[in-house]
């Protein structure tokens, strides 16, 4: 058999393909004329190899709209967990009385790493780990995984940057209230790359040895560890930074009635709550609204029932008659139900179709999710994990479309996945800083989510693959794991710390001279932004030309 002929059954890769995938990585085209691959039936491989790259293109992209379906659910969930608060007894020094108060149970900056950053990075984890399982028993490292993560990174750093800074109100200015925090989760993110690199080019140049695996993952460990030494001012472990007006939850709470189209599903990750008090309203995205003095509930999709006052909802179900299955089955009823486009005044009979269009694109994912059980039990945990569940089912599918996309189009694995399958994965990213841009007085989470998703890209998502691949070959063969287009990984790091300097450069600058990094006059806002843009485009291209061989 030639290195061009690449033989699989069904969704299962067999001994020969793995062996020719791995030690032919190098080359920059794969026959599309022997390709034998298919997905679901052999009758596939008839149709025509450009029809089926063009099946399987869209297919991936039905894909990262299921992931971004799974995202409205994962972070009400994630809001479930974080806004999780115990009762905590003291006693008065003074008054030696008892003394009872609520405290949270997650810590600021510890939420902002483990829960948002890993969570909305766990596409491109999941679909790394799952390119590493697949390799186990080759002596080379998958490249899938590891080019999705560094493009992931670098889609994270420029183009959600890029959305986050024109997202405040023209004018609005949003600036990191806690500097010290901010600079420690940077120094760990740019050096997880070197680190990375020193792996690949310095220590054990094309090899990760097991150790090198284990202290990759470790280091995710320290980071938690000098993170929460700095948000505590811990002497001698934290920077002498003072912080300035941080919201005391990592949730805020809104002083706000609720206003809600019965007929939106919640479904929708671009749902929109109109809130109004008094004379203010803002615009708010898939996080549910808390009120000081009491929410008011008005059947808005994603609120936690069991906080809401026991006088019968406005909506459909009463909270002191209902019961978790109830709320469960409604999750059915609005997936099976199509929402109705009469109130939104929509004249546009192109923008009615094309809503029409969208919500049956999301029909079947709005079923698929409804097994998600609702956030209300164990406090969004048993939610939370489920979602992540779900991703990882996605990202399984997903490494597969990549793997028949190779095939038949001969596309270094590579470039697909420094752009197709970084850009479709880190969406939960851009949609977990949009929303913190939007709910937040600070910047703080909104920005934390893209230096910490770019450590635990490296930390986890390339930790704990190698980890595995490393243990399992000293085990079985006592040898390293070796790593296919090292060079061309190398020369993206490279090209990415380059481009994530003048990216840091520039927000420092705008806080120099505007006072914040995001928001600000509206024409300096879009000049970021533009700026931003073409540092991905840059990094894309270079990284791209590089592991073809093309420089």
């Amino acid at each position: 058999m030639t290195d061009s002929v690449i033989i699989k059954f069904g969704m299962h890769t067999n001994t020969t393909m793995a062996s020719v995938r791995n030690h032919s990585a190098e080359s920059t085209s794969i026959s599309n004329v022997l390709c034998q691959d298919y997905f679901i039936f052999p009758g596939e491989t008839a149709l025509g190899d450009g029809f089926r790259a063009f099946l399987y293109f869209l297919g991936l992209a039905y894909c990262f709209i299921g992931l971004s379906a799974i995202t409205a659910r994962f972070f009400r969930s994630m809001e479930a967990v974080v806004k999780h608060s115990r009762t905590v007894v003291e006693i008065d020094p003074l008054t030696n009385s008892e003394v009872v108060r609520q405290e949270k149970v997650w810590n600021y900056t510890i939420a902002d790493i483990t829960l948002l950053a890993c969570g909305t990075s766990f596409p491109q984890i999941s679909l790394a780990t799952i390119d590493a399982i697949r390799n186990l028993g080759n002596l080379y490292a998958g490249g899938l995984g590891p080019g999705t993560l560094v493009g992931s990174a670098a889609f994270d750093l420029f183009p959600i940057h890029a959305v986050c800074v024109v997202v405040p109100k023209a004018g609005e200015l949003k600036k990191i209230s806690d500097l010290g925090v901010w600079l420690v989760e940077l120094f760990w993110s740019f050096w997880a790359y070197i680190w990375l690199y020193i792996i690949l080019e310095v220590w054990t140049p094309n090899i990760v040895t097991l150790w090198e695996a284990l202290l990759t993952v470790l280091q995710f460990g320290l980071l938690l560890m000098h993170a929460y030494a700095q948000d505590k001012r811990w002497p001698y472990l934290s920077l002498p930074i003072a912080r300035t007006e941080r919201p005391e939850d990592w949730v805020p709470e809104e002083v706000a009635s609720c206003k809600h189209d019965n007929s939106v599903s919640d479904e929708h990750s671009d749902d929109i709550l109109e809130v109004a008090d008094g004379e203010r309203k803002a615009i708010v995205d898939i996080f549910s609204i808390h009120s000081r003095e009491g929410p008011v509930y008005q059947n808005v999709p994603g609120m936690d029932l069991a906080e809401a006052p026991d006088e019968p909802l406005n909506g459909k179900i009463d909270v002191k008659q209902s019961h978790v299955l109830l709320i469960w089955k409604q999750q059915f009823v609005d997936a099976f139900t199509v929402d109705s486009i009469e109130g939104r005044k929509l004249n546009n009979i192109c923008l009615r179709l094309a809503i029409i269009f969208w919500q049956t694109l999301l029909a079947p994912w709005r079923i698929l999710f409804a097994f998600v059980p609702p956030h209300q039990i164990a406090h969004g945990w048993i939610a939370f994990i489920c979602s992540l569940i779900f991703i990882s089912g996605i990202a399984y599918i997903v490494t597969e479309l990549t793997d028949l996309i190779t095939c038949v189009t001969g596309i270094n694995a590579y470039v697909i996945a420094f752009t197709v399958l970084a850009s479709g994965t880190s969406w939960p990213d851009l949609v977990a800083s949009k929303i913190a841009t939007e709910r937040q007085t600070t910047a703080d989470s909104a920005i934390a989510n893209i230096t910490c998703s770019n450590s635990a890209n490296i930390y986890v998502g390339i930790g704990i693959p190698w980890l595995i691949d490393t243990a399992y070959n000293y085990i079985a063969y006592k040898e390293p794991l070796r790593i296919n287009n090292a060079e061309g990984l190398s020369f993206s790091l490279l090209v990415f710390f380059a481009t994530s300097v003048g990216c840091i450069v520039v927000l420092v600058f705008r806080r120099i001279t505007l006072g914040a990094e995001l928001g600000g006059p509206r024409l300096w806002a879009w000049v970021t932004c533009v700026y931003f843009m073409l540092l991905w485009m840059i990094f894309v291209v270079l990284s791209s030309l590089k592991v073809s061989g093309i420089i």
